[in-house]
């Protein structure tokens, strides 16, 4: 089949190296400019990049909503368009220009977790797994019938980074298998249970700092997904930002005000959590590293050098 891909990152990357590794014919590449954005420069493997060096003829857009980008599309004549990470709402006159369609790949188990930075908010949810879904596009973000998911599950210590390489391993295999269906004509779309489907926004700095009236399993959660390379978990000690590296649920109880620096547990410091730890019913949050404005990562027990005070959400 004639393909048209649209993406971007290293998710959009590593779907066009599938279809190039494929027995279809990319026949034109569409992806954004570079970003500025904190979030975009994560995972930035170069799809651009990629199609020039193997001769195959790229676009950059912002967004898909001029005649030009259209009339190259027509030109093209692809029987399929497949997309992953592309950031902008796609057209009906693009996405229902081919003969199969639009092939959307989405880094979750559809219908749940449509939208932005699946993985980052399927982990502080505590979901047991994560995936990728290969779905057609609709008129509806991320809800068109599913033809084919794989699904990793997630460790009790697993990070968003850990998580990232898991299920971008994924989108190889999920690619080639779709089109070999579709060509084939042995695929079978099934359609979303809406009742089910939840949709997310876009992460910004400003979703990781914390709030310690979270339980502390919520917190420990937290951390874990804002592991680096992704803006970590931050919090204000004595009006100075710290960002929390690494965290454990104490193995105590802890009663008192939320962000309170309490004690120390072990290799951490326990900060007191949760909107009713006055009941001393509730686990800490028993912070292991940290890190300072100036990049410098410090031990809790060296950072904390005398218990009191409090962590809070602003200076």
């Amino acid at each position: 089949m004639r393909v048209v891909m649209f993406g971007y990152q290293t998710w959009g990357h590593r779907t066009l190296q599938a279809l190039l590794d494929s027995d279809h014919e990319v026949v034109l590449v569409v992806t954004h400019p570079k970003s500025e954005h904190a979030y975009e420069k994560i995972w930035d493997d170069s799809v651009a990049e990629l199609a020039q060096k193997h001769d195959v003829p790229a676009l950059l857009r912002n967004r898909p909503d001029d005649p030009e980008l259209l009339d190259a599309i027509r030109d093209a004549a692809p029987d399929i368009i497949v997309a992953n990470n592309w950031r902008t709402w796609l057209p009906p006159e693009i996405y229902d220009l081919p003969p199969h369609g639009t092939l959307n790949v989405h880094d979750s188990l559809l219908p749940s977790y449509a939208g932005f930075s699946p993985i980052i908010w399927a982990l502080i949810n505590g979901e047991e797994r994560v995936g990728v879904t290969a779905h057609r596009m609709s008129a509806e973000l991320d809800a068109g019938d599913i033809l084919t998911q794989h699904a990793v599950p997630v460790g009790p210590a697993d990070t968003a980074t850990d998580l990232f390489h898991r299920t971008v391993d994924l989108i190889g295999p999920i690619v080639r298998e779709s089109l070999d269906l579709i060509a084939s004509g042995e695929a079978r779309w099934q359609p979303q249970d809406r009742a089910r489907a939840s949709f997310f926004h876009k992460r910004s700095v400003e979703d990781g700092r914390i709030d310690w009236t979270w339980p502390a399993e919520d917190l420990e959660r937290l951390v874990r997904a804002q592991s680096d390379p992704y803006p970590s978990a931050f919090t204000y000690h004595r009006g100075e930002r710290i960002s929390i590296v690494s965290a454990a649920v104490s193995q105590a109880r802890y009663g008192g005000t939320p962000g309170r620096i309490f004690i120390k547990e072990g290799d951490g410091v326990v900060i007191v959590a949760g909107a009713d730890a006055r009941s001393g019913r509730r686990h800490g949050l028993a912070v292991r590293r940290v890190r300072t404005e100036d990049g410098t990562e410090h031990a809790a027990h060296d950072y904390f050098r005398t218990m009191g005070g409090y962590l809070t959400s602003r200076p």
